[in-house]
């Protein structure tokens, strides 16, 4: 923080809220693997212009065996790689939580999902989605929150038009698979 104080740059952390927000990580995620018919799961109210706001996103794609949805997921988030339990079903109806979501499972479950695309699934989650019958995907937390960051730069761009803004080139997930 004092490196960007020095160096007058600004910084803004707005990161829980927006993944609740209309427009934010969750419609973003929504978006990015093709979702219809997206709704909220659970309001927690609405904004200024009267759009639901809250955590879960859930939506449909067209009916499709898991193992066909696998490579949409992967393809759409540019992921190295997916854990996953099959439940047995097909995917239609999907909820999706960035980030650190999975302990919404059962929120998840409730709203009627057969497959839950979130990240940072513990071991004992994934038995759970199990023995729900429902489809679990851990995509990755960078994976599942990167599709807003291009929004957030055009937005940032319109609203400051006399600063450039531009997407960091080491903007990368850490972690790597062998």
């Amino acid at each position: 923080i004092r490196l960007l104080c020095r160096e007058n740059i600004s910084a803004i952390n707005a990161h829980t809220n927006l993944d609740c927000a209309p427009g934010g990580v969750n419609d973003r995620l929504a978006a990015a693997l093709g979702l219809s018919e997206i709704e909220v799961i659970d309001p927690m109210g609405v904004d200024a212009d009267g759009k639901e706001w809250g955590l879960l996103r859930k939506g449909t794609v067209a009916e499709q065996p898991l193992s066909d949805f696998l490579p949409t997921v992967k393809a759409a988030l540019g992921c190295e790689g997916l854990r996953y339990v099959d439940s047995g079903k097909a995917v239609c109806k999907v909820a999706v939580g960035g980030g650190a979501c999975a302990s919404e499972l059962m929120d998840a479950y409730r709203a009627g999902c057969d497959t839950f695309v979130t990240s940072d699934v513990k071991y004992n989650q994934f038995w759970d989605a199990k023995d729900l019958g429902m489809n679990l995907i851990d995509a990755g937390h960078f994976y599942t929150e990167n599709p807003v960051v291009a929004v957030l730069a055009e937005k940032l761009q319109a609203a400051f038009p006399e600063i450039q803004v531009k997407i960091s080139e080491k903007h990368h997930d850490c972690m790597k698979f062998y």
